[in-house]
């Protein structure tokens, strides 16, 4: 990254995000410029990812940045955690099956 001087107006007002997805065939992370202010929920929404990927629930499916669950615990909720410069929101798919009763499979098949 150059630094330009005199800085330009516009970067001031906007910051660089990403926003990820992946399934076992495909990953997409699209990088983005958003206003300053803009919330996870809305670089999703405004990403227009769920094009690539209809399966997308954004109304459910858990999301974070950098591997930090937007969960209302720790994290806000996607609805309010306002993005950073360089946050790369996530997007999680369902888990298929329980990762203890994975676990256990494992085990019990090397047994």
């Amino acid at each position: 990254m150059t630094d330009q001087y005199p800085p330009d107006p516009d970067s001031a007002a906007t910051i660089q995000v990403e926003v990820a997805y992946a399934t076992p065939d495909r990953q997409l992370i699209i990088p983005m410029q958003v206003p300053i202010g803009t919330t996870a929920l809305d670089a999703v929404r405004q990403s227009g990812i769920t094009r690539e990927f209809p399966a997308i629930d954004l109304e459910n499916d858990p999301m974070g940045i950098f591997s930090n669950p937007l969960n209302g615990k720790d994290w806000p909720l996607p609805g309010e955690y306002r993005l950073q410069e360089m946050d790369r929101v996530e997007i999680y798919r369902p888990l298929v099956i329980d990762p203890k009763q994975a676990r256990l499979a494992r085990a019990r098949k090397k047994a």
